[in-house]
């Protein structure tokens, strides 16, 4: 294991019948904002006080099979009456060599916090109570309560549960605005790690933005505060006293904190959790595009000054933009008026608005910048469209051309797109352009894995039909002092994806 590894801050599991230590704190409901020095808190112990009350251990049971199988290490068979018998039967209990002791009862432990105290709406990681049988939600004051899930997403790893409060008076605290913390903040983590119980660790914002390639809308806050397994699920908390961040990732060699640890920010994980609460699933806005990053050689393709923004590799048929709105091609460099800077900008703030939301996207087209109104559709619901369609766009594919000799063209071998070669590709009837047929070794396309088969449907966002359109585009853009080209290539199945290949 390599200290580059990202490890979930996660639930501590245990066999069952392992005591787990839980340490009990007084609950207090109200608490005065903790004084400052001038290099730093004088002393964080009324901030603490008065959230520990608010934060829970959430311990699961999940009864799993034993270990028979093909991994398993079978009981020796003993002649009758050896003196080894009780000593192989105490060691083989429960490891899969007694077929009768074939299941086993395992426990995890983490971290949680109250939102709401008169419904009794708690939040977790999704990762915490994943395929439990069991949730049980045990408190600072050494009060236990049963839980029920109420909705998880596994997207941003965010769970909700609920406890009946009834005759149980519990602590809630609630979310801020993690937008307005600034690396150097000061953070405080509440959590149960290693199943210790309610501890708590003070450290600063080290870092915001981060991408730990967990999931589609990474946007993880980092921090010092010493996170640890058990901890997942538990709060970061500002100096007010709100949950700023849901501490759910660490990266560590050996699985304990060694002050690189990440959360949720309450931003993305208050709009999950009021959509858990009000529907039981989550209801994401939805663009219906695919995308890709504009790197630097597709900006000066598309006379663009500086590469930004998230470049359209193609359109989902049937999705909110299948009317032309938004075009293959085109870049997208703001959103409901929010800045796009690189590609992931956009999915997370596409899924963050409403569903059915009119909304302004700045585009570049052609090099141009337009503004189009689209009418947003339901992730959830788009998904189930994406997986049953090819990838197909709505570009103007053109006509094919009478057959043609090939040509060749930046160490690509290009020629007609017909029947003989859809057969020998294995090209999909609704997929056109000019076919690869061949990569010289060390060329610029064999440098950009084009590869045999793809099929170029767009040069320089100029529809492409025959090897002499081909031809006549890279002239063209070397005649206009361009050092780059722009290819729009299709899959075997139509799925899209743009490249750039040097001229020079």
């Amino acid at each position: 294991m390599t200290s580059t590894l990202v490890l979930r801050a996660a639930r501590r599991t245990l066999i069952a019948g392992t005591a787990a230590l839980l340490v009990g704190t007084v609950a207090v409901p109200s608490f005065v904002a903790p004084t400052f020095a001038a290099d730093g808190p004088a002393s964080v112990a009324d901030l603490a006080q008065g959230v520990l009350g608010a934060v829970v251990n959430i311990s699961t049971s999940q009864t799993v099979k034993g270990t028979e199988g093909p991994g398993a290490v079978p009981m020796p068979q003993l002649p009758e009456g050896s003196p080894f018998q009780d000593f192989f039967d105490d060691f083989f209990k429960n490891r899969g060599g007694d077929k009768d002791n074939s299941a086993q009862k395992v426990q995890s432990l983490g971290s949680g916090f109250v939102i709401d105290a008169e419904q009794g709406i708690v939040v977790t990681n999704n990762h915490v109570i994943a395929d439990a049988d069991d949730i049980e939600v045990n408190f600072s004051d050494g009060v236990t309560l049963k839980a029920t899930l109420v909705g998880t997403d596994t997207k941003t790893d965010v769970a909700v549960l609920k406890v009946d409060p009834k005759g149980h008076k519990l602590t809630a605290v609630k979310f801020g605005d993690s937008t307005k913390m600034r690396v150097g903040d000061w953070v405080m983590a509440v959590g149960n790690p290693f199943g210790l119980g309610g501890t708590v660790t003070v450290g600063i914002v080290s870092a915001r933005n981060r991408d730990i390639n967990s999931g589609p809308y990474d946007d993880f806050i980092q921090t010092d505060a010493a996170i640890n397994r058990g901890n997942s699920g538990g709060p970061l908390f500002n100096s007010a006293g709100e949950v700023i961040g849901i501490n759910t990732a660490i990266i560590s060699p050996s699985g304990g904190s060694i002050g690189i640890g990440f959360s949720i920010p309450s931003q993305l994980a208050a709009g999950v959790v009021d959509q858990l609460r009000q529907f039981g699933e989550t209801r994401r806005g939805w663009l219906g595009v695919r995308i890709q990053p504009v790197t630097d050689d597709i900006a000066e393709s598309l006379g663009m000054a500086t590469a930004k923004g998230a470049l359209v590799a193609g359109v989902i048929k049937g999705g909110p933009v299948d009317n032309g709105t938004i075009q293959a091609g085109d870049v997208i460099i703001k959103f409901d008026g929010k800045d796009i800077h690189e590609m992931r900008d956009l999915p997370r703030v596409v899924a963050e608005s409403p569903v059915g939301k009119a909304v302004d996207v700045l585009i570049v087209r052609k090099g141009v910048e337009q503004t189009v109104k689209v009418t947003l559709g339901r992730l959830e619901d788009g998904e189930k469209l994406a997986s049953g369609e090819n990838g197909n766009t709505d570009q103007d594919k053109g006509n094919k051309a009478p057959a043609v000799s090939t040509a060749s063209v930046l160490g690509m071998t290009v020629g007609e797109l017909n029947d003989e070669t859809r057969k020998k590709f294995s090209i999909a009837a609704d997929v056109s352009g000019v076919v690869i047929t061949d990569v010289a070794k060390d060329s610029a396309a064999a440098e950009r894995g084009i590869q045999p088969g793809e099929v170029i449907t767009e040069i320089a966002q100029e529809s492409v039909a025959t090897p002499k359109d081909v031809m006549d585009r890279i002239g063209a853009l070397k005649e206009q002092g361009r050092k780059n080209a722009l290819l729009m290539l299709a899959s075997k199945t139509g799925e899209l994806r743009f490249v750039t290949i040097r001229m020079d």
